[in-house]
């Protein structure tokens, strides 16, 4: 049996089906909109908002309010964002050398500051891990990629995938990695807050109301 040479297999390997080729320009031509109600953005930017040299984010819960808390971890050191109100509750510009970055430890976690130090918190990004990719009440995060390397972020509810339905309908472009590199998105464990890092910015959305919501 003759065999094809090497450089038509790989030829063969990358052409795409005309399914996945109709998926594909459904995914590029896609504008980037906002998550529908119940869903708000916790930052008043577009872009959320400046965390220079991002390397990862993790979540954690207020031990009072029951906020969801999120921390990034950048070259600039570590810092605690309330995921409701947007405010910085905790600061730590020169963390331990040994606890700066998460891959310094198996579990890839970092010690917790403010309101949850003496604790530890995973953190995903640029070295490994993954945050919640769907919610108890139907709701999916997906991070695609039809244009690499920049990444695009659909939420979705209730199986609403791109191959299932308008967009803006069951399935939403919601942000657009096309300006720095991408580093992590998720929900929180409790599903009330979604989280988008990249190498220069934190993206937040919640489904929670607080009086205290400052923006920013």
């Amino acid at each position: 049996m003759k065999k094809a040479a090497p450089v038509e297999q790989a030829e063969r390997e990358f052409e795409l089906s005309a399914y996945q080729q109709t998926m594909r320009n459904r995914l590029l031509a896609a504008p980037v909109v906002p998550p529908p109600a119940p869903w708000r953005p916790v930052f008043e930017h577009t872009y959320g908002t400046s965390v220079g040299g991002l390397l990862g984010i993790g979540f954690a819960s207020h031990p009072e309010s029951s906020h969801d808390l999120v921390m990034a971890v950048s070259h600039d050191g570590h810092g605690l964002f309330d995921a409701v109100t947007g405010e910085k509750i905790a600061r730590d510009r020169a963390p331990n050398p040994e606890d700066s970055t998460p891959d310094a430890v198996a579990d890839l976690s970092c010690p917790g500051l403010g309101p949850i130090t003496g604790s530890r918190v995973h953190i995903a990004g640029l070295f490994g891990g993954g945050q919640h990719t769907t919610t108890e009440d139907g709701w999916h995060l997906g991070v695609v990629t039809p244009a690499w390397p920049n990444e695009r972020i659909l939420l979705s509810i209730d199986g609403g995938l791109p191959h299932a339905g308008p967009h803006g309908e069951k399935w939403w472009h919601i942000f657009h990695s096309n300006y720095s590199t991408f580093r992590a998105a998720g929900f929180s464990p409790s599903g009330q807050t979604i989280a988008v890092a990249t190498s220069s910015d934190l993206s937040l959305w919640t489904r929670r109301t607080d009086d205290r919501h400052v923006g920013g």
